[in-house]
């Protein structure tokens, strides 16, 4: 059962037509948000449509649509009948519908009016995007964000307006947390810049973000050659990730594979001879007896190299190349804007990097890296052949 928290409250209190929510992590900004609209549409006397849009399809299947099934669910309000998956609508025994898409549709931008809209994780949104469904928004407009950086909403909508409602939120918001996620959070304070944004809920520059400058595209070129995939392993607390890494003009493009914790040595195999092109892949060699038993299955793959400051210059490798992500790789987009340098007690930065959010991350570098690890060392390349383009591997 979701809990109308004291997120959920403030967010109730909110009466202007423009409600902007700014909250650090586990604040219940989405889920509150979520459970306000439904509330909403359950009761409305004249039928209406909500909007709920994200910067990409692939964002709204992992993130509010997620939510808004889990929270249906939980509340045994989802009737499978109501909803179409072909246009993802749900349809309430008011009338009123909510709807799902992505701020990458410019039909949908320009397309039909709503009565209410919700831009979730507004910052990754354009603001040409947001003044395009604003003004075909008749009731209200509401922004929800992790305070990383200054944006339109800060700068060209709040203070510029006169219909704006401004609220922060903060994870003590959420009396539905356990304690052990809260002790997770609060075991952070040494962080600075981290606790700034995520802790309070204050508008901040996330100090050590070790990546920066990635271009998010919608697909892969038809030009683009599959290179090698990166693999990073993990079981129980962190999840195996399968990333493929293509060139293309000069640089690469990262399409993630998959990101899922649980996969056995057999799984990971499974999912990489399902591939519709086999290529060389670079594990992390702190695992061999799993590369090796990888290998006895056919697949061709060997360890990074690893030696003194291996991390940190292959990073700067990494950092130093034109990189792309592909709109759908959505764990992997969550790293790379949350992967930071560690800190220490006074919260200064050091050059390591921290856990979190480091697997996708691991994954790129073990691939991308490997090609300049691979030039120093002299090493001969078993899998250099010429590569197909990527419109003729089939995918």
């Amino acid at each position: 059962m979701f809990l109308q928290t004291t997120a959920f409250n403030k967010i109730d209190s909110l009466k202007k037509r423009i409600r902007i929510i700014q909250g650090g992590t586990s604040a219940s900004k989405t889920i509150s948000i979520l459970l306000y609209l439904i509330a909403y549409a359950q009761t409305d006397k004249v039928k209406t449509l909500t909007s709920i849009v994200a910067e990409s399809i692939p964002h709204l299947k992992r993130g509010a649509l997620r939510d808004f099934k889990n929270i249906m669910t939980a509340h045994n309000y989802w009737k499978d009948d109501s909803w179409s998956a072909s246009d993802s609508i749900y349809t309430f025994e008011t009338g009123s519908q909510i709807e799902f898409f992505s701020t990458d549709n410019g039909d949908k931008l320009r397309g039909s009016r709503r009565d209410r809209l919700f831009m979730n994780e507004a910052n990754n949104n354009t603001f040409d995007a947001f003044e395009q469904l604003e003004v075909r928004t008749k009731e209200f407009i509401i922004l929800d964000y992790n305070p990383t950086n200054e944006f339109w909403a800060l700068t060209d909508v709040k203070g510029k307006r006169d219909d704006v409602d401004f609220l922060i939120l903060t994870y003590k918001d959420n009396e539905g947390l356990s304690d052990e996620i809260i002790k997770s959070i609060e075991q952070r304070q040494n962080r600075k810049g981290w606790w700034q944004v995520y802790g309070l809920g204050q508008l901040g520059e996330v100090e050590g973000k070790i990546y920066k400058d990635w271009k998010i595209i919608d697909e892969i070129p038809h030009e683009a050659r599959l290179k090698r995939r990166g693999l990073d392993f993990g079981y129980t607390n962190d999840p195996t990730v399968i990333v493929d890494i293509y060139e293309y003009n000069g640089g690469y493009i990262i399409d993630e594979v998959i990101s899922k914790k649980g996969m056995s040595n057999k799984n990971i195999v499974d999912m990489l001879q399902a591939q519709s092109y086999q290529v060389l892949t670079i594990a992390d060699s702190a695992e061999p007896k799993s590369i090796d038993e990888i290998k006895s299955y056919g697949v061709e793959i060997v360890g990074c190299l690893k030696g003194p400051d291996s991390v940190r210059n292959g990073i700067q490798y990494v950092q130093s190349q034109r990189i792309s992500i592909t709109a759908r790789s959505v764990k992997t987009i969550k790293s790379y804007r949350n992967y930071l340098w560690d800190t220490d007690r006074e919260g200064k930065i050091l050059n390591t990097p921290h856990h979190d959010f480091s697997d996708e991350m691991d994954a790129i570098r073990y691939g991308i890296a490997y090609e300049m690890n691979a030039k120093i060392e002299s090493i001969p390349y078993e899998w250099e052949e010429e590569r197909p383009l990527y419109g003729d591997i089939g995918i």
